[in-house]
């Protein structure tokens, strides 16, 4: 197998474990946010885009004779979840939620950009297309996150404040 489609289906394994891992850490959150309505709302969209993105991915894999590489998948599962239960006792779980989600957004985002790169040179125009998609959305949660994250973080304060004992 030559060089760069060797390193193209390592990345695209990689892509669809990080999509997994994703749906683990967001489908862990969302369901502790019912006081952040705009960021559970929007949340619960991302959730349905990244299932569409980890089924195409998988599509691609599959149609590849690559297949996914189901310990990089059991890992990313195991890994969300656990980043998401971390969190699950800290006070300001609702900030550095958004936090590491727009972080990790960030890493989805160079992720779609390499696989992109490396789908061109192999000329496969039907992923380039996936990847592209997958990227705007990406890119369009990452920059909700990160329009979104001063309004997160002063309904947390307010919320804190309102909560703390007088004099505290």
């Amino acid at each position: 197998m030559d060089i760069i489609r060797k390193h193209y289906l390592d990345w695209l394994r990689d892509a669809h474990a990080m999509e997994e891992q994703a749906l683990s850490m967001m489908r862990a959150m969302e369901g502790r946010l019912e006081d952040y309505p705009a960021l559970r709302a929007r949340i619960g969209e991302h959730i349905l885009e990244t299932e569409r993105q980890a089924r195409e991915l998988r599509h691609l894999l599959e149609a590849t004779d690559g297949g996914p590489s189901l310990l990089k998948d059991t890992l990313g599962k195991v890994t969300g979840a656990s980043q998401a239960m971390s969190g699950l006792f800290a006070a300001d779980e609702v900030v550095k939620g958004a936090m590491a989600g727009y972080t990790f957004e960030q890493m989805e985002i160079a992720a779609y950009r390499v696989l992109i790169s490396a789908a061109t040179l192999l000329g496969d125009r039907r992923a380039i297309a996936a990847f592209e998609r997958n990227l705007a959305e990406e890119l369009s949660m990452a920059e909700w996150l990160r329009e979104h994250l001063d309004e997160t973080t002063r309904q947390f304060l307010a919320r804190a404040q309102e909560a703390a004992p007088m004099g505290g």
